[in-house]
């Protein structure tokens, strides 16, 4: 079993932190660079992390539990158009990523409007390739309500957000909703706005939790950090993809950024513990870019397949 943490520290001496990291065993989810300051999301086996802290005290560095690291969240909105979008789909999409989550904005091609709303199959097959889905909607009880068709039969765990307080049974499909985040005309920076966002960050942890305990009881045949690693180890071209996180941690697979119909023999060759990813997985093109989506059989594929 694998910590997912956050180092985050100055640049000076930061290799000392990878090459520990990389003798424990664990994994550099993503990393990023603001000026002298430096941002490791990894992966740790647990009997292990003791040592992490010990090296971040030892680099004055500052180190916390991330378990949004190796997810992937959909934060969808009715439309990315100016005038409609909620401003608050903006701020959870950078308050997440300080929690250690990988999200993408998805906008309805035609979400916004009571009696105008709606969603493709399409669109929702690319929400489906996350792993929670966080509908970010606006400001009237009534609207929020008559657009839950746009999510009550999405596949994945779905949080709504809206600015006044509804029960969550009654918005069919949603697991749950968190108030106090509509569409206001500013970015939410009051007390009462990070509340909410520490709200929906706690939501989100749990229903990653409640899911990551179902999966253990049919678990993938391998863990999807060690695909990601496997990828980037044997695949030269992740190096020249410029897009951020160019190998994508999921619970149950990655996305890799290269283009499915060039690449997706390369990537079925990519051998871990002696078998092709083929094998063990299900490679398939993405809704996204068409990058290639990998999702990881479970244990019980091998009983499936022996009889």
């Amino acid at each position: 079993m694998y910590e997912t943490l956050i180092f985050t520290g100055g640049v000076h001496k930061s290799e000392e932190i990878r090459e520990l990291i990389e003798d424990l065993g664990g994994f550099i989810l993503q990393d990023s660079i603001q000026q002298m300051e430096l941002v490791l999301n990894m992966a740790i086996p647990i009997e292990d992390v003791d040592k992490i802290e010990k090296k971040s005290k030892e680099l004055l560095a500052k180190l916390s539990v991330a378990p949004m690291a190796g997810s992937e969240i959909a934060i969808v909105s009715p439309t990315l158009a100016r005038h409609h979008l909620p401003h608050a789909a903006c701020d959870i999409s950078e308050y997440l990523r300080e929690f250690g989550a990988k999200d993408n904005m998805i906008g309805l091609a035609r979400g916004d409007g009571k009696g105008t709303s709606g969603i493709t199959e399409e669109e929702k097959a690319l929400i489906e390739e996350h792993d929670i889905a966080v509908f970010a909607l606006g400001s009237f009880e009534n609207c929020i309500k008559e657009k839950a068709f746009l999510y009550d039969d999405i596949d994945i765990p779905v949080i709504v957000t809206g600015a006044p307080e509804i029960d969550v049974n009654e918005l069919p499909g949603a697991d749950a909703y968190v108030g106090g985040l509509g569409r206001i005309p500013r970015r939410l920076r009051r007390g009462p706005d990070i509340r909410a966002l520490d709200k929906l960050v706690e939501t989100i942890e749990q229903i990653l939790n409640d899911k990551k305990r179902e999966m253990a009881l049919d678990a993938p045949l391998v863990p999807a950090i060690v695909v990601k690693n496997a990828i980037e180890n044997q695949v030269r071209e992740i190096e020249d993809v410029i897009s951020p996180t160019p190998v994508t941690s999921q619970l149950d697979g990655v996305r890799v950024k290269l283009d499915y119909d060039t690449y997706k023999d390369v990537i079925s060759n990519v051998v871990i513990d002696g078998k092709k990813l083929s094998e063990i997985a299900e490679i398939k093109k993405s809704k996204m870019y068409d990058y290639i989506l990998v999702k990881i059989n479970s244990e019980s594929s091998l009983v499936e397949d022996s009889n």
